[in-house]
Protein backbone atom coordinates (compact mmCIF):
# COMPACT_ATOMS: atom_id res chain seq x y z
CA UNK A 1 0.00 0.00 0.00
CA UNK A 2 1.22 3.42 -0.65
CA UNK A 3 1.64 6.01 1.59
CA UNK A 4 -1.10 7.93 -0.25
CA UNK A 5 -3.24 5.36 0.47
CA UNK A 6 -2.68 5.04 3.95
CA UNK A 7 -3.29 8.66 4.10
CA UNK A 8 -7.15 7.95 2.50
CA UNK A 9 -7.78 5.32 5.23
CA UNK A 10 -7.37 7.82 8.01
CA UNK A 11 -9.06 10.66 6.55
CA UNK A 12 -11.92 8.06 6.06
CA UNK A 13 -11.88 6.82 9.96
CA UNK A 14 -11.47 10.71 10.58
CA UNK A 15 -10.92 11.29 15.05
CA UNK A 16 -12.02 8.42 15.60
CA UNK A 17 -8.63 6.44 15.43
CA UNK A 18 -7.11 7.88 18.31
CA UNK A 19 -4.55 5.34 19.08
CA UNK A 20 -6.32 1.83 20.64
CA UNK A 21 -7.76 4.51 23.16
CA UNK A 22 -10.51 6.09 21.43
CA UNK A 23 -12.91 3.10 19.12
CA UNK A 24 -16.20 2.67 17.75
CA UNK A 25 -17.82 -0.41 19.20
CA UNK A 26 -16.31 -2.12 16.29
CA UNK A 27 -13.02 -0.12 16.42
CA UNK A 28 -9.66 0.52 17.24
CA UNK A 29 -6.82 2.38 16.42
CA UNK A 30 -5.38 3.68 12.95
CA UNK A 31 -1.77 3.34 12.77
CA UNK A 32 -1.53 5.27 9.02
CA UNK A 33 -0.83 8.62 8.15
CA UNK A 34 -0.33 12.23 8.44
CA UNK A 35 1.73 13.14 11.83
CA UNK A 36 -0.10 14.80 14.30
CA UNK A 37 0.47 18.26 15.60
CA UNK A 38 3.20 18.44 17.75
CA UNK A 39 6.44 21.08 19.24
CA UNK A 40 8.47 19.91 16.03
CA UNK A 41 8.01 20.13 12.34
CA UNK A 42 6.04 17.68 10.68
CA UNK A 43 7.73 14.81 8.82
CA UNK A 44 7.15 14.83 5.17
CA UNK A 45 5.80 11.90 3.47
CA UNK A 46 7.98 10.02 1.35
CA UNK A 47 6.55 9.24 -2.18
CA UNK A 48 4.82 6.31 -2.57
CA UNK A 49 6.92 3.33 -4.12
CA UNK A 50 6.11 0.46 -5.84
CA UNK A 51 7.76 -2.36 -3.42
CA UNK A 52 7.39 -2.32 0.20
CA UNK A 53 10.18 -0.07 1.86
CA UNK A 54 13.12 -1.58 3.64
CA UNK A 55 14.04 -0.47 6.93
CA UNK A 56 14.74 3.22 7.27
CA UNK A 57 17.79 4.73 6.60
CA UNK A 58 19.78 5.47 10.07
CA UNK A 59 20.24 9.41 10.71
CA UNK A 60 23.71 10.37 11.92
CA UNK A 61 25.19 9.93 15.64
CA UNK A 62 24.46 9.06 18.39
CA UNK A 63 26.48 5.93 17.95
CA UNK A 64 24.34 3.33 20.29
CA UNK A 65 25.74 0.72 22.59
CA UNK A 66 25.48 -2.75 20.97
CA UNK A 67 22.33 -4.44 21.58
CA UNK A 68 22.58 -7.23 24.61
CA UNK A 69 22.51 -10.80 23.93
CA UNK A 70 21.28 -13.63 25.62
CA UNK A 71 25.20 -13.56 27.31
CA UNK A 72 25.23 -9.85 28.38
CA UNK A 73 22.45 -7.68 29.91
CA UNK A 74 20.44 -5.04 28.84
CA UNK A 75 21.53 -1.21 29.84
CA UNK A 76 20.21 0.36 32.89
CA UNK A 77 17.53 3.05 32.65
CA UNK A 78 19.90 5.44 34.33
CA UNK A 79 22.57 4.49 31.66
CA UNK A 80 20.34 4.71 28.79
CA UNK A 81 18.62 8.50 30.22
CA UNK A 82 22.88 9.44 30.68
CA UNK A 83 23.16 8.11 26.97
CA UNK A 84 20.17 10.19 24.96
CA UNK A 85 18.67 12.67 27.48
CA UNK A 86 20.71 15.77 26.10
CA UNK A 87 20.12 14.35 22.56
CA UNK A 88 17.25 16.20 20.31
CA UNK A 89 15.77 14.10 17.78
CA UNK A 90 15.74 14.87 14.33
CA UNK A 91 12.62 12.28 12.99
CA UNK A 92 9.20 12.14 14.16
CA UNK A 93 6.39 9.56 12.39
CA UNK A 94 4.95 6.67 10.91
CA UNK A 95 8.56 5.89 8.91
CA UNK A 96 11.64 7.08 10.53
CA UNK A 97 15.65 5.45 11.36
CA UNK A 98 15.08 1.87 12.09
CA UNK A 99 11.76 1.21 11.54
CA UNK A 100 10.87 -2.06 9.39
CA UNK A 101 8.40 -1.20 6.92
CA UNK A 102 8.54 -4.13 4.63
CA UNK A 103 10.00 -7.57 4.31
CA UNK A 104 13.11 -8.50 1.50
CA UNK A 105 12.13 -8.71 -1.70
CA UNK A 106 12.55 -11.87 -3.82
CA UNK A 107 9.83 -13.53 -2.33
CA UNK A 108 6.08 -13.71 -2.56
CA UNK A 109 5.97 -13.01 1.24
CA UNK A 110 3.38 -11.27 3.92
CA UNK A 111 3.66 -11.06 7.12
CA UNK A 112 0.15 -10.64 9.02
CA UNK A 113 0.86 -8.76 12.11
CA UNK A 114 -1.84 -8.34 15.17
CA UNK A 115 -2.10 -5.53 18.14
CA UNK A 116 -3.57 -5.84 21.23
CA UNK A 117 -3.85 -2.47 22.82
CA UNK A 118 -5.10 -2.68 26.49
CA UNK A 119 -6.64 -1.07 28.96
CA UNK A 120 -8.44 2.18 27.19
CA UNK A 121 -7.85 0.48 23.90
CA UNK A 122 -9.54 -2.52 24.58
CA UNK A 123 -8.96 -5.99 26.64
CA UNK A 124 -10.90 -8.03 24.17
CA UNK A 125 -10.01 -11.21 22.63
CA UNK A 126 -11.18 -12.25 18.75
CA UNK A 127 -11.07 -15.84 19.43
CA UNK A 128 -12.17 -16.27 15.61
CA UNK A 129 -9.53 -14.26 13.98
CA UNK A 130 -7.07 -16.77 16.05
CA UNK A 131 -9.48 -19.60 15.10
CA UNK A 132 -9.16 -18.78 11.56
CA UNK A 133 -5.71 -18.41 11.52
CA UNK A 134 -4.94 -21.54 13.52
CA UNK A 135 -7.52 -23.79 11.17
CA UNK A 136 -5.71 -22.83 7.79
CA UNK A 137 -2.04 -22.73 9.60
CA UNK A 138 -1.49 -19.37 9.19
CA UNK A 139 1.47 -17.53 10.99
CA UNK A 140 1.36 -14.48 12.61
CA UNK A 141 3.01 -11.89 14.80
CA UNK A 142 1.13 -10.85 17.75
CA UNK A 143 2.13 -7.46 19.87
CA UNK A 144 0.86 -7.87 23.26
CA UNK A 145 0.38 -4.71 25.55
CA UNK A 146 1.28 -5.17 29.12
CA UNK A 147 -2.15 -4.63 30.14
CA UNK A 148 -3.51 -6.98 27.99
CA UNK A 149 -1.44 -9.79 29.03
CA UNK A 150 -3.15 -9.03 32.64
CA UNK A 151 -6.32 -9.25 31.49
CA UNK A 152 -5.73 -12.52 29.45
CA UNK A 153 -3.29 -14.30 31.30
CA UNK A 154 -5.07 -18.46 29.71
CA UNK A 155 -5.25 -16.49 26.36
CA UNK A 156 -1.76 -15.58 26.32
CA UNK A 157 -0.77 -18.61 27.86
CA UNK A 158 -2.10 -20.77 24.44
CA UNK A 159 -0.82 -17.76 22.33
CA UNK A 160 2.49 -18.21 23.44
CA UNK A 161 2.69 -22.26 23.56
CA UNK A 162 1.19 -22.16 19.78
CA UNK A 163 4.61 -22.12 17.68
CA UNK A 164 2.12 -20.73 14.99
CA UNK A 165 2.42 -17.31 16.22
CA UNK A 166 5.21 -15.39 18.01
CA UNK A 167 4.86 -12.88 20.68
CA UNK A 168 6.10 -8.94 20.12
CA UNK A 169 6.49 -6.13 22.63
CA UNK A 170 3.50 -3.53 22.19
CA UNK A 171 4.70 -1.48 25.23
CA UNK A 172 3.27 -0.84 29.00
CA UNK A 173 0.75 1.70 28.59
CA UNK A 174 0.38 2.22 25.29
CA UNK A 175 2.34 5.37 23.72
CA UNK A 176 3.47 6.88 20.80
CA UNK A 177 7.40 6.25 21.73
CA UNK A 178 8.93 10.01 21.82
CA UNK A 179 11.76 11.36 24.03
CA UNK A 180 9.82 15.32 23.76
CA UNK A 181 6.30 13.95 24.45
CA UNK A 182 5.13 13.97 20.97
CA UNK A 183 1.69 12.81 20.81
CA UNK A 184 -0.23 11.04 17.83
CA UNK A 185 -4.11 10.62 17.07
CA UNK A 186 -4.65 12.68 20.78
CA UNK A 187 -2.28 10.24 22.86
CA UNK A 188 0.57 11.71 24.40
CA UNK A 189 3.56 9.99 23.85
CA UNK A 190 6.76 9.26 26.13
CA UNK A 191 8.13 12.72 27.43
CA UNK A 192 11.53 11.54 28.01
CA UNK A 193 14.48 9.19 27.61
CA UNK A 194 13.23 7.67 30.96
CA UNK A 195 9.98 7.25 29.98
CA UNK A 196 10.65 5.42 26.46
CA UNK A 197 13.09 3.13 28.29
CA UNK A 198 10.06 2.02 30.81
CA UNK A 199 7.59 2.45 28.12
CA UNK A 200 10.13 -0.67 26.20
CA UNK A 201 11.58 -2.12 28.82
CA UNK A 202 8.77 -3.06 31.10
CA UNK A 203 6.93 -4.93 29.55
CA UNK A 204 9.89 -6.88 27.54
CA UNK A 205 10.38 -8.29 31.18
CA UNK A 206 6.88 -9.36 31.38
CA UNK A 207 7.48 -11.20 28.39
CA UNK A 208 11.05 -12.66 29.14
CA UNK A 209 9.72 -13.75 32.24
CA UNK A 210 6.49 -15.49 31.02
CA UNK A 211 8.18 -16.44 27.65
CA UNK A 212 11.35 -17.68 28.88
CA UNK A 213 12.64 -15.02 26.05
CA UNK A 214 13.25 -11.52 25.39
CA UNK A 215 10.80 -10.77 22.75
CA UNK A 216 12.70 -9.82 19.06
CA UNK A 217 10.32 -7.06 17.84
CA UNK A 218 8.47 -4.08 19.48
CA UNK A 219 5.82 -1.51 17.74
CA UNK A 220 4.72 1.26 20.23
CA UNK A 221 1.02 2.26 20.61
CA UNK A 222 -0.24 4.65 17.56
CA UNK A 223 3.19 2.66 15.45
CA UNK A 224 4.77 6.39 15.84
CA UNK A 225 8.27 6.82 17.35
CA UNK A 226 11.09 9.82 16.65
CA UNK A 227 14.67 8.45 16.29
CA UNK A 228 15.97 8.84 19.34
CA UNK A 229 13.22 6.83 20.87
CA UNK A 230 14.20 3.71 17.83
CA UNK A 231 17.94 3.96 18.82
CA UNK A 232 16.66 3.06 22.51
CA UNK A 233 14.80 0.34 21.64
CA UNK A 234 17.82 -0.87 19.28
CA UNK A 235 19.66 -0.62 22.59
CA UNK A 236 17.17 -3.01 24.51
CA UNK A 237 18.03 -5.80 21.76
CA UNK A 238 14.51 -5.59 20.31
CA UNK A 239 13.88 -4.00 16.63
CA UNK A 240 10.92 -1.93 15.48
CA UNK A 241 8.06 -3.31 13.47
CA UNK A 242 5.93 -0.58 11.61
CA UNK A 243 4.11 -1.54 9.16
CA UNK A 244 3.26 -1.60 4.61
CA UNK A 245 -0.46 -2.09 4.79
CA UNK A 246 -3.17 -0.91 7.31
CA UNK A 247 -5.29 -3.95 7.05
CA UNK A 248 -8.44 -2.90 9.27
CA UNK A 249 -7.78 1.00 10.00
CA UNK A 250 -7.22 0.84 13.08
CA UNK A 251 -10.47 -2.01 13.97
CA UNK A 252 -13.09 0.42 12.65
CA UNK A 253 -12.94 -0.77 8.74
CA UNK A 254 -15.57 -3.56 8.07
CA UNK A 255 -15.05 -6.67 6.35
CA UNK A 256 -15.02 -5.88 3.48
CA UNK A 257 -13.17 -3.07 3.63
CA UNK A 258 -10.04 -4.84 5.35
CA UNK A 259 -10.73 -8.29 2.77
CA UNK A 260 -9.88 -5.25 0.14
CA UNK A 261 -7.04 -4.01 2.04
CA UNK A 262 -5.70 -7.44 2.71
CA UNK A 263 -5.89 -8.51 -0.50
CA UNK A 264 -4.41 -5.94 -2.38
CA UNK A 265 -1.50 -6.14 -0.18
CA UNK A 266 1.86 -6.73 -2.16
CA UNK A 267 4.67 -9.47 -1.51
CA UNK A 268 6.36 -8.54 1.03
CA UNK A 269 4.31 -6.27 3.04
CA UNK A 270 3.84 -6.01 6.69
CA UNK A 271 -0.17 -5.72 7.46
CA UNK A 272 -1.02 -3.95 10.37
CA UNK A 273 -4.34 -5.41 12.21
CA UNK A 274 -5.90 -5.81 15.77
CA UNK A 275 -6.62 -9.20 17.15
CA UNK A 276 -8.40 -7.50 21.08
CA UNK A 277 -11.93 -5.97 18.89
CA UNK A 278 -13.95 -9.15 18.98
CA UNK A 279 -16.94 -8.60 16.53
CA UNK A 280 -15.62 -6.17 14.42
CA UNK A 281 -14.52 -6.03 10.60
CA UNK A 282 -11.05 -7.70 11.31
CA UNK A 283 -12.11 -11.28 11.59
CA UNK A 284 -14.05 -12.07 8.78
CA UNK A 285 -12.31 -9.65 6.43
CA UNK A 286 -8.96 -11.97 7.04
CA UNK A 287 -11.13 -14.91 6.85
CA UNK A 288 -12.42 -13.71 3.00
CA UNK A 289 -9.02 -12.16 2.16
CA UNK A 290 -6.26 -15.10 3.32
CA UNK A 291 -7.52 -18.25 1.31
CA UNK A 292 -7.62 -15.99 -2.43
CA UNK A 293 -3.58 -15.19 -1.52
CA UNK A 294 -2.49 -18.81 -0.59
CA UNK A 295 -4.27 -20.17 -3.81
CA UNK A 296 -2.32 -17.21 -5.59
CA UNK A 297 0.54 -18.71 -3.96
CA UNK A 298 1.46 -15.83 -1.62
CA UNK A 299 3.39 -17.30 1.53
CA UNK A 300 2.45 -16.03 4.97
CA UNK A 301 5.35 -15.59 7.67
CA UNK A 302 6.03 -14.30 11.18
CA UNK A 303 8.12 -11.43 10.79
CA UNK A 304 11.40 -13.38 12.55
CA UNK A 305 10.97 -15.99 9.57
CA UNK A 306 11.80 -13.13 7.37
CA UNK A 307 13.97 -10.69 9.04
CA UNK A 308 15.99 -13.22 10.67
Amino acid sequence: MSLSRRALLVVAAGSVLAGCQKARENGDRGAATAVPPGPASATTAPAPATTPPAISAASPAPAETPAPTAAGPRPGRAEVVARYGGVAPEEWGLEVSRVITGLPGGERTTALTFDACGGPGGNGYDADLIDFLRAHDVPATLFLNARWIDANPAEFDRLAADPLFEIGNHGSVHRPLSVRGRSAYGIAGTRDVGEVYDEVADNAEKLTGLLGHPPGFFRSGTAHYDDIATRIVADLGERVAGFTVNGDGGATLGASEVRREVTTAPPGAIVIAHMNHPGGGTAPGIAAAVPALLASGRRFVRLSEALG
